[in-house]
């Protein structure tokens, strides 16, 4: 099970068909609000988040995923235009396990996912 947080739909679609080509099961979240409830009642592996967002603080709710006893364990990959240097830097300081750039997220989803789900 992996969720998707995203507002705009690309790539936040396409994450979501490449994820379930991978066969994971996937809930898309539009509403950043819902994400530490959300994952707390899916339980999932992994959680990817396009920190892109008019209406919502993605980093915002990465630290309260991270803050909480029951979610965080979760893995967090965050992603950003390449160009959002502070986004991407605010997301790491929240807690993501991997940041990467939007245009890398899709073409190398196997390998971030590998990463973010390594056991120490």
């Amino acid at each position: 099970m992996a969720l998707v947080v995203y507002e705009d739909l690309l790539p936040g679609t396409q994450l979501v068909n490449r994820l379930q080509d991978l066969k994971y099961r996937v809930r898309a979240i539009t509403d950043v609000e819902t994400l530490e409830a959300s994952a707390r009642q899916e339980k999932p592996l992994v959680v990817l988040a396009d920190l892109v967002s008019s209406r919502s603080d993605v980093c915002g709710a990465i630290a309260r995923l991270k803050a909480s006893p029951d979610t965080r364990h979760i893995p967090v990959i965050a992603f950003a235009d390449e160009s959002a240097d502070q986004l991407q830097a605010a997301a790491r300081h929240a807690g993501a396990a991997l940041v990467v750039s939007d245009a890398a997220i899709l073409s190398h989803l196997v390998q971030f996912l590998d990463q973010a789900l390594q056991v120490d």
